[in-house]
């Protein structure tokens, strides 16, 4: 996480307007002062910036006690768009009531400053402790960032206006126009606020708040501050029925809960009295002490479930059909048959063979006559079976997939068939091959899936540890670095410690997961593209990487003082994000070789059912639940 660090301020400076009142602008750094040469190079210098470069400029300049510098998503030029938040924030359980700030969703510079400049006085003023005791304040300080770094107003350069059209339409974060709506309204819906305030910058204060439902928390806030700032004048209206403070106050965000809102309008020449005149208010509201958000209790809710009752909550829906021997249907059954064991529900199990019992009576084929890698890893639920009821049927079945590893005459090939040169691979391929060498003992099957295993490291192993989906892309894909972390940790799992190869495959083990801790987000979870911490923090490959981990602490395999709390962190955020429905959020859809990094951040992120990330969601909470049960 980046930290703001304290930016030497020099005087305030000024500009008449026509009707002569003076506005105030940015405090300027010292050396901007010491002529005009190096004013106007400074100035041409920041012209030439990218937008990115412009928003970490700015965001350089501050170093706030305890804040964390993290991004809620990516605009269409690729500038990151930031947020500021502490360790309260990531905590739900805080006693604290939770303000959110959003600066610069119309573009303005003068947005963006009033913005840090509450945030610097309540992080750094005396007079803030107080408040500070009671109030955990986060920001949005640039919404908008390319609307601000390009001086377009509310524009954001990309034919889209973030101000309005809320809640967004259509997929998400693929919009070819306004995805900074999308971020902006999925990722408040988990922060979970009691709060939100939209602050901007007029000609005179007002301000605008819902007069009924959860926006009239705010009317009192409102009030408050309307007195102090405008009192000869009725400064409160009702927001437009588009506007981020109406809907986030109305309608249940992400499928979580509705939070009070409200947007400031502010003089500019009130800058500096707005922050400490905004917390005594929300004193005076009887804020600092109100209940938890709709949102925040709603998410609470979820954080308070065993692993078990969330298996549980999947199980009613996902695992219940195996129209063909898939990779995503047969780990949601795999699911099952482990929630039968934990819950002590054979119920669970009958119910799977009852699924899976026309593949073993011969009626329908595993294998289709065009296979695929997701079909070979479709065979992982015969050899869960096989282990589980020790009919050797089903080791015929697990086996019909491994064998596609040897030609006619029993010779391994190069690899697993049907790679596509994917990083998926590592999990399509490798763990049959190890199941088949458990349920069968024999070596080859062992053999083959440390040969695989290369193959796709040589193709698809980066220098830093992760993996890029393909070689026609260094991106490191979220689950295409999941596949290979779930894919070794069941490998793992299935291959006898004494056979040669072993130490190989743990040593690649280890590495992965040891460079994919380092990239692990505060939230918890892993992002879509695993380095690129603007892509959106993604349910399946966080479910993979953590499965990995817990199997590999359950194992004996890895640290458990470095690793535990890694665990703990996302398993907190991945049920956060798992609905009592079985509802999702921010599920990639499924995704082939791509061709760019912007290919990647566009995947669309499913919020509501899937079954993807269901059957993902159902491993690790099942795993969860044998690690509580052991620990």
């Amino acid at each position: 996480s980046a930290r703001l660090a304290p930016r030497p301020d020099g005087p305030l400076t000024h500009f008449a307007s026509p009707r002569g009142k003076k506005y105030r602008l940015a405090m300027l750094p010292r050396w901007m002062t010491l002529g005009v040469v190096l004013v106007v190079s400074g100035a041409a210098a920041l012209a030439a910036q990218t937008p990115a470069e412009k928003v970490e400029r700015l965001l350089s300049g501050t170093r706030l006690p305890g804040v964390i510098q993290t991004s809620i998503g990516v605009t269409r030029t690729g500038t990151p768009i930031p947020a500021l938040i502490t360790n309260d924030d990531l905590d739900y359980f805080t006693p604290k009531t939770r303000v959110l700030l959003v600066g610069g969703l119309d573009g303005s510079e003068s947005s963006v400053r009033a913005t840090l400049s509450v945030l610097r006085w309540f992080y750094l003023d005396a007079d803030a402790q107080v408040h500070r005791e009671r109030v955990a304040l986060s920001a949005v300080p640039l919404a908008n960032p390319d609307g601000w770094a390009s001086g377009l107003g509310p524009s954001n350069g990309s034919g889209g206006n973030p101000t309005v059209a809320y809640p967004p339409q259509g997929t998400a974060y693929n919009n070819a126009t306004d995805p900074e709506a999308a971020y902006l309204w999925r990722w408040i819906a988990m922060h979970a606020p009691e709060l939100v305030v939209d602050l901007r910058v007029g000609t005179e204060w007002a301000f605008a708040v819902r007069q009924s439902g959860t926006g009239a928390d705010a009317h009192g806030l409102a009030f408050n501050l309307s007195k102090r700032f405008s009192p000869d004048q009725e400064a409160i209206a009702e927001p437009a029925d588009d506007e981020l403070v109406n809907r986030i106050s109305r309608q249940a965000a992400g499928g979580v809960g509705a939070m009070a809102a409200l947007r400031v309008r502010m003089d500019p020449d009130d800058r500096d009295a707005l922050a400490p005149e905004l917390f005594k208010a929300v004193q005076h509201a009887g804020m600092a002490g109100w209940p938890d958000s709709t949102a925040r209790e709603s998410i609470q809710r979820r954080l308070r479930r065993s692993p078990v009752e969330v298996a549980q909550q999947l199980a009613a829906h996902y695992g219940h059909e195996l129209e063909r021997v898939a990779y995503i249907p047969a780990l949601a059954l795999l699911g099952r048959i482990r929630l039968a064991d934990l819950s002590g529900d054979a119920s669970h199990l009958a119910d799977v063979e009852r699924i899976v019992k026309p593949y073993l009576d011969g009626g329908k084929a595993t294998l289709p006559d065009r296979p695929s890698g997701s079909n070979l890893s479709g065979h992982l639920v015969f050899a869960e079976l096989a282990r589980v009821t020790k009919k050797t049927r089903y080791i015929e079945l697990a086996r019909a997939a491994a064998d596609l590893g040897f030609d006619n005459q029993g010779n391994p090939g190069e690899s697993m068939p049907f790679h596509n040169e994917m990083s998926d691979s590592v999990f399509m391929g490798t763990p049959i091959l190890a199941e088949a060498g458990r349920l069968t003992g024999e070596a080859k099957y062992l053999d083959m899936a440390l040969r695989h295993m290369k193959f796709m490291q040589d193709l698809c192993l980066r220098p830093d540890g992760l993996y890029r989906h393909s070689p026609l892309d260094e991106a490191a894909w979220g689950r295409g670095n999941g596949f290979p972390a779930l894919g070794l940790a069941l490998s793992l799992s299935a291959m006898p410690e004494d056979h040669p190869g072993r130490a190989r495959m743990l040593a690649a083990f280890r590495n992965h997961l040891e460079a994919l801790l380092r990239r692990q987000d505060p939230s918890g979870m892993w992002h879509q593209v695993i380095d690129h911490p603007e892509s959106y923090r993604e349910l399946t490959a966080t479910s993979m990487i953590t499965f990995a981990m817990v199997r590999g602490l359950r194992s004996g395999w890895l640290d458990r003082k470095r690793y535990e709390p890694v665990i703990d962190r996302a398993w907190e955020s991945l049920k956060a994000r798992i609905a009592p429905s079985g509802d999702l959020v921010d599920v990639c859809t499924g995704t082939g070789k791509q061709k760019s990094l912007r290919d990647y951040f566009d995947r669309t992120a499913i919020l509501g059912h899937d079954d993807r990330g269901g059957a993902m969601a159902l491993m690790i909470s099942t795993e969860m639940a044998y690690w509580q049960r052991e620990r």
